[in-house]
C-alpha cells in the first residue's frame, strides 16, 4: 500500500535500541542522529571501522547515545552470518533494523550497455545481502516485538531516472518487503516491515544532486525518523516521503 506522509512532531521512545546499516554516512547517519535525539539507543552498522568510529564519535559529540558499531558487509553472505551471531548476542533486545545500505551500481550507463559485474553487484548489496541479514535478525525482532524498515525507491520505472541495476535490486528489495509483511501478519508474528522512499537525497550516492526535488540528508532524515516514530501500524506499507520528479523542471 503506498500512501504519502506529511511530517509531524514525533514522539520519544523508551531507549530502544536501533542497528542502521550504511550509518557512517549520508541517510544512514542522519537516521543515527534524529533517532538518537528522539531517545532510541544506536548501533552504527557499516563496513570500514575507521569511518564507523569517526561517525560514532560525532553522533556522541551531537548528544546521540551510540552504543557502538557493528561489523555488516553486504558483499559477504557468510561475513553476515556472523554479523546476526554478534548481534543477537550483544543486543538481545534489538527493537528495530533500519536496511539502509545501499551501493548505486554504474548509473551513467544504459541497461543495455551495463555490466554483468556491476549488476550483480548491485543486487547482492541491495537485495540478497539485505535479506541474508533480514532474515537472520527476524527470530530476535519477533521476540521483541520489533520493526524493519527498509530504505528505498519506487519498483516502477520513472521516465526521468532509471538506473536499471540500481532499480531491479530495490524492485526486489520492495518484492521481498511486501511479501514477508503479508506471511507475518498470516503467521501471526509480531513484527512489522515496511517500506521509505525519501526522495532524491544529496548524497554521494548520486553525486551530490542539488537539482529539482533534491532535499537534504537533515530534511530527509528527519522525517524518516517521524515516520518510525509515530505510533501507527505501517506493516507493507511503501511510504513516500517525495516523489522523483523531472530532473529538467
Amino acid at each position: 500500500m503506498q500512501q504519502k506522509y506529511h511530517t509531524d512532531k514525533y514522539r520519544k521512545t523508551n531507549m530502544a535500541k536501533v542497528l542502521v546499516t550504511g550509518a557512517n554516512k549520508g541517510i544512514g547517519y542522519g537516521i543515527c542522529k534524529f533517532l538518537g535525539k528522539s531517545g532510541w539507543q544506536v548501533i552504527v552498522g557499516a563496513r570500514n571501522s575507521e569511518r564507523a568510529e569517526e561517525a560514532v564519535k560525532a553522533l556522541e559529540a551531537d548528544g546521540v547515545d551510540v552504543i557502538g558499531w557493528q561489523y555488516v558487509n553486504l558483499s559477504d553472505n557468510k561475513s553476515l552470518e556472523q554479523t546476526a551471531k554478534e548481534v543477537k548476542e550483544k543486543y538481545h533486545d534489538l527493537a528495530l533494523l533500519v536496511n539502509n545500505a545501499g551501493i548505486p551500481g554504474n548509473m551513467e550507463v544504459a541497461s543495455y550497455d551495463s555490466a554483468m559485474h556491476d549488476v550483480t553487484d548491485t543486487i547482492q548489496v541491495n537485495y540478497i545481502g539485505t535479506f541474508c541479514l533480514t532474515k537472520a535478525l527476524v527470530p530476535l525482532l519477533v521476540a521483541n516485538k520489533g520493526r524493519i524498515v527498509n530504505i528505498t525507491v519506487p519498483s516502477e520505472v520513472s521516465p526521468y531516472w532509471h538506473p536499471m541495476a540500481y532499480v531491479a535490486s530495490k524492485a526486489a528489495q520492495n518484492a521481498m518487503t511486501s511479501i514477508m509483511a503479508m506471511e507475518f501478519e498470516k503467521n501471526n508474528l509480531p513484527v512489522e516491515i515496511f517500506n521509505i522512499h525519501p526522495g532524491a537525497t544529496t548524497t554521494d550516492l548520486n553525486n551530490h544532486y542539488t537539482g529539482p526535488g533534491a532535499h537534504s540528508i537533515d530534511v530527509v532524515s528527519e522525517k524518516i525518523s517521524a515516520v518510525i516514530n509515530d505510533g501507527k501500524k505501517h506493516q507493507g506499507d511503501f511510504i513516500e516521503l517525495y516523489p522523483i520528479v523531472d530532473e529538467g523542471r
